[in-house]
């Protein structure tokens, strides 16, 4: 009867495809990935995972994030989580105030070099600056991220918010944040990026 019920327990526990067994993404993002202005069920992240049932989305993003921030917290969650990719969406608060594009180039190298000596591939969202801030800024800063894709052999992932940018229906009052009705579009743009990293 002992037997019998241990058995029954370990059946019950034991889940195929439980997350252990399924490939992890980590989301280093900002507020673009954050849900900000709304629940975190409505963001692009928890959309991203509905359609990827076979893989384990963890999102870390914080609303405000530069990429010195995520650097100072991704060693953590690089031993935390031991994910199998890192998807590195920062630089966007970086350029918001004005900081040098060297200081987020070196930055977003870091977060590369540290993914990738924990054993964690990299996907590396473009990002861009508004065109306000200049155009020879906004070419550099776009740089950075075709720059280090090249050097470093990682996936450049096109930025998600240059169409939806321009539609003021797909915007937030502020002009900066998608609404609810963009993040299914961001999900839909992104999920073959993703897919293609866990068939890998």
């Amino acid at each position: 009867m002992v037997r019998r019920s241990l058995l029954i327990l370990m059946l019950c526990l034991y889940q195929p495809g439980a997350w252990a067994d399924q490939p992890s993404i980590l989301i280093l993002g900002d507020s673009l990935s954050a849900s900000y202005g709304m629940s975190e069920a409505e963001g692009w992240v928890k959309k991203l995972q509905q359609n990827l049932p076979d893989a384990q989305i963890i999102n870390a993003s914080v609303s405000g994030e530069t990429s010195g921030g995520g650097l100072r917290r991704l060693p953590g969650l690089l031993q935390q989580h031991q994910p199998d990719w890192v998807f590195v969406e920062l630089g966007g608060n970086d350029g918001l105030r004005g900081f040098q594009p060297t200081i987020t180039e070196n930055n977003i190298e870091q977060l590369i070099t540290l993914s990738k000596a924990s054993g964690a591939q990299v996907l590396l969202s473009e990002v861009m600056v508004p065109p306000n801030y200049g155009r020879r800024y906004a070419e550099r800063f776009q740089q950075i991220y075709h720059g280090l894709a090249k050097e470093h052999e990682v996936e450049l992932v096109p930025f998600f918010m240059t169409e939806i940018a321009t539609d003021p229906n797909l915007m937030q009052a502020d002009g900066i944040h998608p609404n609810r009705e963009a993040q299914g579009r961001i999900a839909a743009f992104l999920l073959p990026w993703f897919e293609q990293a866990i068939a890998e």
